[in-house]
């Protein structure tokens, strides 16, 4: 790893801790954000070359608190005065400069996933605020023009502020829907760089490598809390896939013809002891259910000795504890592949007529899928390109095209 990356890997890690820093000194959370932008810039373009300073997050605070006292004030004998005060609440008293009790991520997150916010804003400024993404980095993720990805952040802050949002922790009778929030987001996060929804690739590798960053900041500071690790889990092993998901021209590989020996195993055998530990010791959540299939899949050495079995009856569990249609979509599947097609067909049946997810291109190649084992191949066909038609993502729909063009020969 190179100097810039390591300096880019460090900033990137503080950039949260030194916005909380701000927010909770000042208030000001558009203004802090901006200087804090500013001052990791700053260090990108200075630490690589001068070396990494004995208290980078010190330096960091510094420099964001000059950036910030010049916006707000012009009397510059206050700003001093304001800059030694700051500077002595955070000097001394911890390794890095900053007290070491306080690390405001947590508090950060539950900020920019506030519920006043719609589930984009609420991932825009998370990856901005707490990724430390420029809006430019987040515009070209998710293939959206700069222009409107500022404005959803301006907007997004505009709202926090009007919303009267205070930074700190929500008190303990709000703490567990807000965390939901706060995991869902990260979901979300996760799932457009492991699967894009547009576009010519497959991955998005800086948006899912984000997801599985921030999660772990969190699991760093809720230990304990079992969906937090499960959502941890599942990340790790559904991304410990992704060397064998795509050929080298970009074509998709479903996971029954992966090359598992290009898995990272090293990866799988760690996410799994977490899992171990987690559901021995925590209530269980749906995340820690998601995680629990996808280490039986990680743990089969080959497609043909996956026990779906178990994962049907996962998917069981985990369609009482979070009931939606994806989740029966998905239960659809392990049912054909543990009891049979026509299983799994049945409960395709129950989803015809739910528009949540009856034209969502998944719902026609699942069918595609069961329709082509039962042997009813011009239905499966049908299904493959109607599923093509459907999807935004180009390597998905070449896949779905190529599968329909099998059932030709």
């Amino acid at each position: 790893m190179s100097a810039t990356d390591r300096v880019e890997d460090l900033v990137r890690d503080l950039a949260p801790q030194v916005l909380g820093a701000l927010v909770r000194r000042y208030g000001h959370f558009d203004a802090a954000e901006d200087a804090v932008q500013e001052a990791l810039l700053a260090a990108a373009l200075q630490w690589p070359a001068d070396g990494v300073p004995e208290r980078p997050k010190a330096w960091l605070i510094a420099v964001a608190s000059r950036r910030l006292t010049d916006q707000l004030r012009s009397d510059q004998a206050r700003r001093r005065r304001e800059d030694r005060t700051f500077a002595l609440a955070t000097g001394p008293a911890g390794e890095d400069g900053h007290p070491a009790e306080h690390d405001d991520t947590l508090t950060l997150l539950f900020l920019c996933c506030h519920p006043e916010l719609t589930p984009a804003s609420q991932v825009a400024l998370t990856l901005r605020a707490v990724g430390g993404l420029t809006t430019t980095e987040i515009a070209r993720a998710f293939l959206d023009p700069e222009a409107t990805m500022a404005q959803r952040i301006s907007r997004a802050k505009q709202k926090i502020k009007a919303a009267g949002a205070t930074f700190r922790l929500p008190p303990a009778e709000e703490h567990d829907e807000r965390l939901r929030i706060v995991l869902h987001v990260l979901y979300l996060i996760f799932n457009e760089g492991y699967t894009a929804t547009s576009g010519d690739h497959l991955h998005r590798v800086e948006l899912s490598d984000e997801a599985i960053r921030l999660t772990r900041l969190v699991h760093r500071q809720l230990p304990e809390d079992g969906e937090v690790a499960g959502l941890l889990v599942l990340m790790v092993l559904l991304d410990a896939r992704r060397p064998a998901r795509a050929t080298d021209a970009g074509t998709l590989v479903p996971l029954d013809e992966q090359d598992r020996s290009q898995w990272d195993h090293t990866a799988i055998n760690e996410a799994v002891e977490l899992l171990t530990h987690t559901m021995a010791t925590a209530p269980l959540g749906p995340y820690q259910v998601q995680a629990a299939i996808a280490a039986v899949h990680a743990e089969a050495p080959s497609a043909e000795t996956t026990d779906w079995p178990q994962i049907a009856a996962l998917y069981d569990v985990l369609e009482r504890l979070a009931p939606n249609p994806m989740v029966r979509l998905n239960r659809a599947v392990a049912l054909g592949m543990a009891r049979g097609p026509r299983a799994g067909l049945a409960v395709l049946a129950s989803l015809e007529g739910d528009p949540r997810v009856a034209e969502h291109h998944r719902f026609a190649a699942v069918r595609a899928h069961l329709l082509e084992l039962a042997g009813d191949l011009a239905g499966a066909r049908a299904n493959y390109l109607d599923a093509a038609r459907r999807t935004g993502s180009v390597p998905e729909r070449r896949y779905l095209e190529e599968r329909a063009a099998r059932l030709d020969d």
